[in-house]
């Protein structure tokens, strides 16, 4: 049995074990997806990250992203934690301004802050939803149309179903059936709080179809989400989400439309645990 670097990685955390928690594999050339798949699956966290050598001169290492039920091209909150872990353990990035990140779907720009790091948002694709599609997945999470602004498949790495509800408290009401959005999509739901909250948007992410029921917080669907709304005028150019609440997280992300054009995605992230793992 081989030994690897280990971190436990708390993402987008706004307090002690209040983000995302992030497995992440060091020095993981030696291991073949069958090995990474089954650790995945043995963790059971959203994600878990194995770091490899880069095969590109402009990248600082390289990333495979696996949740449960199969490999992901890209994620954002494995993004944040795995350049943390790589940081911690000592990882130089080439650029001072910029740690850059290999992964399926290419390079991505991760900048550190005073709060934290932000992750470049890769390019997004949105096309219309169908409408069996759409009414099937509002059956399954129990959402009347009428409270639904807009509806689009976002597609930057993962795919997902996002919908703009009327309010952060109709958010949070849903009680989704897990079973049923297990055969149809990958569904993130966002609605604005009321001024004066903390976040301006309370967002909630349903993944049954990777053998995630709700992830506590979600880089690549809140990526998606601003990079649809706030073009659209549904969101400011800078604004808060909190998303966990109601599998027990206070998450919190950061976004960001530069004037570019460019969306920065960005939190907070804690290494709470270090050691080895054998494999």
């Amino acid at each position: 049995m081989a030994q690897f670097g280990f971190s436990e990685v708390d993402v987008f955390a706004d307090g002690p074990l209040s983000g995302n928690p992030l497995a992440v594999v060091h020095d993981a050339d030696a291991l073949d997806d069958a090995s990474m798949q089954a650790f995945a699956r043995w963790t059971n966290l959203s994600e878990t990250t194995f770091l490899l050598r880069p095969t590109s001169d402009a990248a600082d290492y390289r990333v495979r992203i696996f949740t449960p039920g199969g490999e992901l091209p890209f994620a954002g909150h494995p993004t944040l934690g795995t350049c943390h872990a790589w940081l911690g353990a000592g990882g130089r990035p080439r650029d001072r301004s910029a740690v850059v990140q290999e992964c399926g779907v290419g390079l991505v720009r991760i900048r550190r802050d005073d709060d934290g790091a932000a992750f470049e948002a890769p390019p997004l694709r949105i096309e219309e939803v169908d409408p069996a599609l759409l009414d099937g997945v509002l059956r399954a999470i129990g959402v009347d149309r009428q409270h639904v602004r807009e509806g689009r498949l976002l597609d930057n790495g993962p795919v997902w179903l996002g919908l703009l509800l009327d309010s952060a408290a109709r958010v949070l009401a849903i009680e989704p059936d897990h079973a049923a959005l297990k055969h149809l999509a990958k569904v993130g739901v966002i609605g604005p709080h009321e001024a004066g909250a903390p976040a301006q948007f309370e967002v909630r992410a349903f993944a049954a179809p990777i053998g995630i029921p709700e992830d506590p917080v979600t880089g690549s669907l809140n990526a998606s989400l601003a990079q649809w709304l706030i073009p659209l005028g549904h969101a400011p150019s800078r604004y808060l989400v909190s998303q966990g609440a109601r599998v027990g997280r206070g998450g919190r992300v950061r976004l960001e439309r530069t004037e570019d054009g460019v969306v920065w995605v960005g939190g907070r992230s804690v290494t709470r645990i270090r050691g080895t793992v054998g494999l």
